[in-house]
Order: C-alpha cells, then sequence, then structure tokens
C-alpha cells in the first residue's frame, strides 16, 4: 500500500496578437522593437527562443527522448506536456548543474501526470549522457560538441480505479457518484481533488461560508489497483451576505459601486452571486482589476461583511477598426470614449465610420457619425438607459439617403439571461428611390426582449441567444402608421475534445405591417434588405430585394434568413468553417419564398484573446444576372 502524492502543474500560455481587420487602442507607448510575429511566424528580429539562448550563461544543448513503452496517445502527450525537458527542448540548459536540476524537477511532474492518468504504479527512470540521475556526482561534467543526450524512460504500469469511497462530517451519507468517484471508475488524481473541491463548494452554496476540508485520503492498492478515497468536510454556520465595503476607487463613487455589485442586500449568501457581481463590475469597463474579499467572522446579524477592492483603468481611450468585403470594398471606424464622466461609470462614445470605399466614387461612399450616452444603473442596479444622436450618409443600390436619428432607450434586466428594453425613438430622413424623392419624419416606440444563455459572448461553443423587437412607428408627412417586428434565435452546439468543433445555427425573420399596399409609405431605410457578410455571404450588401420592371431594387415588407457553419477545430487557434446562408426577401407583409438565394462558402478563424478574426470566401449559388460573382470578408468576431 502506499500513499498518494500529488503535485500541481501550471502551464503558461502566451498569445501572439494579429489581426486582418484591426483595433488600435490608446494611449499608446512606444518602446524597442525586437521582433514582429503573425501566426506564430516570426519575419524579423530574434524569436523567443533565439531571446532566450542568447541570455543563458554557459549554454548546455541536450536531446531528449520520453520512451514509455505501452502508453497510448492520451498519455504520451500527458507526458510531453508535463516534461520540462521535452517543452524546452529547443532552449539549451543553463550549464551542466542546470540541465541535472531540469531533470530531476521533470521526475516530479512526470510521476504527477501518472497519477493524473491514473497509473499510480508508475515508474520513471532518467540518464544524462548514459547516466543515472541518481549515480551524477554533486557537480557534473559533460562532454561538450554534440547536444548532451537525455533520455527519459517511463513505466506507465497499470490503470488504477477507484475502491471503497467513505464520506465523513457534514457530507457523511451523501452519494459517491454525486462527486464522479463512485466505485470502478478510473482514479485520476485530478477527480479525487476535484471531488474535494466539490464537496466544499457545495457547502458553501448553500450558504456556508466558512466551509472547508476536514480531511481528504487516497490510498492505492497495488493488490488489485485500487484507490481507496476518504474525503471529509464540515459546512460551519449559515450566513447572509453582511455589509459592503469599497477600495481603491478614485474618481468612482464607492456607494455606487457597492449598490451595483446587488451584494449589499442580506440575502443568504453564495459563491455564485459573488461570481455574477464581479462580472457586473467588470462588465462597466471601469476597472483594470476587481475582487471580493470575504471576511473572517460574522457579524452580530449573521452576516459576512465584504470588501470589494477595485483598480482603476484608463477612463478615455480611442480606437480604428477595418473590415473588408471584396464585394462591398473597404470600411473604416474611429471612436473616442470616456467610460466615467461623472463617477458612476456614465459612458460617452464618439464614433465615425466610412464604408463601401473602393465600390462607389470617392463622393458616393457611405459614412455614418454618432454620439452615445450610457448611463448603468440609471433607475436602480438592474437598468440602464442609453442616449444617442447619429447622422448617416447611405447609398446602397437600391437607394439614396441622409437620416439623423435621435434615440432614448431603457433597460431593465430581468435576470441573469433576460433583458427588456423600451425607449422612443426619432427619424428623419430624405430619400431617393424607385419611388422618386420624399421626406419622411418617423417617430417610433421601440420595444425589445433578448434572452441570451450563450456560454460565451465573443466565440460561444454552447447555449443560445434569442431576440424580439417590436417597433410601432407613424410617418408624419404621410401619415402612415406601420409596425415593424423582427425575431432572431441563434444557437451552439460543441462536440469532440475541448468541444474543438461547433456547429452554429441562426434563424431570423421580419415583418412590416401597416400603411398602404405601395411600399413607399414606407421609408427604405426601414424595408428589408439582406445580403453581405451579415446575412447572406456571397451577395453584395443589401443585393438581396424585390425588384420592378426596371429591375430597381425596392426592399421588402418581410423576409426570412437562415445560416449554418461548421467550425471546425484545426489546431487551438485556428477553425476552418464550412457553412452556408439562405434567404428570401419578399414585398408582401407575408414571405411567399417565391425568390430564395443562397450563398455557400468556407473561412478560416484565427482565435485571439478579444474575439477571433474571421475571413470568409463565398459563392451565390443563385446570382442575379449581372450581380456578384463571389464575396471574400474579412473581420474581427464570429459571423454570428
Amino acid at each position: 500500500m502506499s500513499r498518494l502524492s500529488v503535485s500541481t502543474r501550471l502551464k503558461t500560455m502566451g498569445l501572439c496578437l494579429a489581426a486582418a481587420g484591426f483595433v488600435l487602442a490608446g494611449p499608446l507607448s512606444v518602446g524597442e522593437a525586437h521582433a514582429f510575429k503573425l501566426f506564430g511566424i516570426n519575419f524579423f528580429g530574434k524569436s523567443d527562443e533565439e531571446q532566450a539562448a542568447a541570455e543563458i550563461s554557459d549554454p548546455v544543448p541536450y536531446a531528449v527522448t520520453i520512451d514509455a513503452p505501452g502508453a497510448d496517445e492520451d498519455l504520451t502527450e500527458a507526458l510531453q506536456n508535463a516534461s520540462q525537458l521535452y517543452q524546452e527542448r529547443e532552449q539549451p540548459a543553463s550549464g551542466d548543474l542546470g540541465l541535472v536540476i531540469r531533470a530531476r524537477d521533470d521526475r516530479e511532474r512526470l510521476l504527477a501526470a501518472l497519477y493524473e492518468q491514473a497509473r499510480y504504479g508508475g515508474v520513471v527512470d532518467m540518464t544524462i549522457d548514459g547516466q543515472s540521475i541518481d549515480s551524477l556526482p554533486p557537480i557534473p561534467d559533460f562532454p561538450r560538441g554534440q547536444p548532451i543526450p537525455v533520455v527519459v524512460h517511463v513505466t506507465p504500469g497499470p490503470v488504477f480505479s477507484v475502491g471503497k469511497v467513505k464520506l465523513t462530517g457534514d457530507i457523511a451519507g451523501s452519494d459517491p457518484a454525486a462527486y464522479d468517484l463512485a466505485p470502478g471508475r478510473r482514479a485520476d488524481s485530478t477527480v479525487i481533488l476535484k471531488a474535494g473541491r466539490q464537496a466544499v463548494d457545495d457547502l458553501k452554496q448553500t450558504a456556508h461560508p466558512f466551509a472547508k476540508m476536514t480531511e481528504r485520503q487516497a490510498v492505492a492498492d497495488h493488490s488489485n489497483d485500487t484507490v481507496d478515497v476518504t474525503l471529509g468536510a464540515e459546512s460551519g454556520p449559515k450566513a447572509t451576505f453582511g455589509t459592503v465595503g469599497v477600495t481603491g476607487t478614485k474618481r468612482m463613487n464607492p456607494e455606487f459601486v457597492a449598490r451595483y455589485s446587488r451584494l449589499d442586500t442580506r440575502k443568504p449568501y453564495s459563491p455564485e452571486e459573488l461570481r455574477k457581481a464581479q462580472e457586473r463590475l467588470r462588465a462597466l469597463g471601469v476597472f483594470s482589476s476587481i475582487s471580493v474579499k470575504e471576511g473572517t467572522a460574522l457579524d452580530s446579524l449573521g452576516g459576512l461583511p465584504l470588501t470589494i477592492e477595485v483598480s482603476e483603468g484608463k477612463q478615455r481611450y480611442f480606437g480604428v477598426g477595418a473590415n473588408y468585403s471584396s464585394a462591398d470594398g473597404f470600411g473604416a471606424q474611429a471612436y473616442w470614449g470616456h467610460r466615467n464622466l461623472f463617477g458612476e461609470a456614465e459612458s460617452l462614445r464618439i464614433e465615425g465610420e466610412v464604408s463601401r470605399l473602393g465600390i462607389k466614387d470617392v463622393t458616393d461612399f457611405d459614412y455614418s457619425a454618432g454620439i452615445t450616452y450610457v448611463e448603468p444603473g440609471a433607475f436602480g442596479p438592474p437598468t440602464s438607459f442609453t442616449a444617442s444622436l447619429k447622422a448617416a450618409a447611405l447609398d446602397p443600390e437600391g437607394y439614396t439617403a441622409k437620416t439623423v436619428t435621435g434615440l432614448g432607450m431603457a433597460s431593465y434586466e430581468l435576470n441573469d439571461t433576460d433583458t427588456v428594453s423600451a425607449g422612443v425613438e426619432v427619424a428623419w430622413a430624405t430619400i431617393e428611390d424607385a419611388f422618386g424623392n420624399r421626406d419622411y419624419l418617423t417617430p417610433s416606440l421601440p420595444i425589445e426582449f433578448i434572452r441570451d444563455a450563450r456560454d460565451d459572448k465573443l466565440n460561444p461553443k454552447s447555449g443560445y441567444r434569442a431576440s424580439l423587437a417590436i417597433k410601432p412607428s407613424y410617418e408624419i408627412y404621410g401619415q402612415t402608421p406601420f409596425v415593424s417586428t423582427e425575431g432572431s434565435i441563434t444557437g451552439y452546439r460543441g462536440f469532440g475534445t475541448k468541444e474543438s468543433t461547433v456547429l452554429a445555427a441562426r434563424l431570423a425573420a421580419g415583418i412590416v405591417g401597416g400603411g398602404d399596399d405601395t411600399l413607399d409609405d414606407i421609408p427604405a431605410t426601414r424595408r428589408f434588405f439582406l445580403g453581405g457578410g451579415g446575412t447572406v455571404r456571397g451577395y453584395a450588401y443589401q443585393e438581396i430585394s424585390p425588384v420592378n420592371a426596371k429591375g430597381d431594387e425596392l426592399g421588402g415588407r418581410s423576409y426570412v434568413n437562415v445560416n449554418l457553419e461548421a467550425r471546425i477545430g484545426v489546431t487551438e487557434t485556428i477553425s476552418v468553417v464550412p457553412f452556408i446562408d439562405a434567404a428570401t426577401v419578399s414585398a408582401k407583409a407575408v414571405p411567399d419564398f417565391n425568390d430564395i438565394r443562397a450563398g455557400a462558402g468556407i473561412g478560416v478563424r484565427y482565435n485571439t484573446g478579444f474575439g477571433p478574426i474571421r475571413v470568409d470566401v463565398a459563392l451565390p449559388l443563385n446570382p442575379y444576372p449581372g450581380g456578384t460573382r463571389y464575396g471574400i470578408y474579412a473581420g474581427i468576431g464570429q459571423t454570428f
């Protein structure tokens, strides 16, 4: 019988940031440039390995071999990942003694990797230049001239399973299967460690902040290849949330921080609520770091005192961005913002955009400018208020328009996934289209419901997002009431190891009801035009539309749009994405599906820390006569 020893490995990952579409944010500082790397390829300057080698005194190159007879693919990969010798094989050791130290440290790492794979009878032997590391002299001296041979021989041993399981203390009587410790399952050390953490977490979730482990023991029985596990935990007193203090603020109002966290409620203690509070505060964009410290004792009311520790980041920011489509040309954006105008995370953003560059004459491209003000917690912590004013000049194929739109919108978070918004919008437009020249003045009452149950907003792998927007409107000049309704649902399902393959689908539809039978009572900017990188790839922007006898695009009263993608992971950062998009746009308020347009293609995604870089190539499956024959799209973020 032998005790289980456990070691913890920390893997550090580096991120190389590059983009086909790009974002540049300030303030900026200029320093010495050592190298430029794109998608892991070094274009100039020294590579990371060359830079590190140049800084090593007495470099000793070596060649490492890991020999593990009988190891399967997963175990071989685990051993390679655990071995510092293997991971840093391109980087020389610092002197002969440095090589020996690296090897001796590796033995513990490799044993831990064996335990993680339930191999408790494994043996690790190492030789350097043919000598066992246990028989080397205190100050070794290896020959120079060739890389020093290092051989790691691993005897994996049998796979152990969980034997007897004993639960004590306040988890006594619980089902071991609830902690993934059912007898007979593979006894990975990570499973045993996770079971102990889960036992404590489960007690904390029942409002016991001082829950702790009292016993954790694993004993390997080599006579029958099993591991007997004993876990014990005690819950401690039950508690509510107590007083909330805030430290580290400068311009931010600490009372607002405490209030917006929604922890100052005397509700039952919950680690999940602590996590949500940090996410809410982080979403304000004001803080560079946030942590919640729990008190060590309860107050007189049975509450746990909390301290929110924050560090404020830069309040002002600016940036530029770009995107490209072969059908729609280049687009460029610039913006400036302030994250904390008056001390309660009120934000102001001024932005401008130019699009369709290279498609039209220099005087006919689209451009827009706007200013947006957002006040979080405007009417209480779950609410926010947004006010914006935007002007645009638009010149797609179906019309030209100059517009000015003002909007005031209040939002309320019903729960963690559901948000409802309502407001007032006034839009003025002067439009030239197939119906002639006309001015429109249209007040509206937009109402929107959003349910967002995705696991990740930037790069989801599971969950879904659904939205429904209703916009009653009245066009004053033409005395025309109408209502536009749009809804969409997107879903994501991951498959394989680490959900490396994700199937994504979106269904969207819209209807404009009211007005006369003719379309010209509805502003062209409120009719439906589809096509482009966001709807049906392979077609130009707003190319999909009903047309008149002359071939002029009119826009529609209804549409249905379907998108399907398979995001197939090739490496940890690169995915290949085959896709198909389809849509129909009808002049009637009910889609007639008489003209269905579809596009298909393939794309590449390069995952970065701020979202995937996207490049798609698409062909229209049934193009318009004289219409777009292919589309190339580049940008940042998933299509949907």
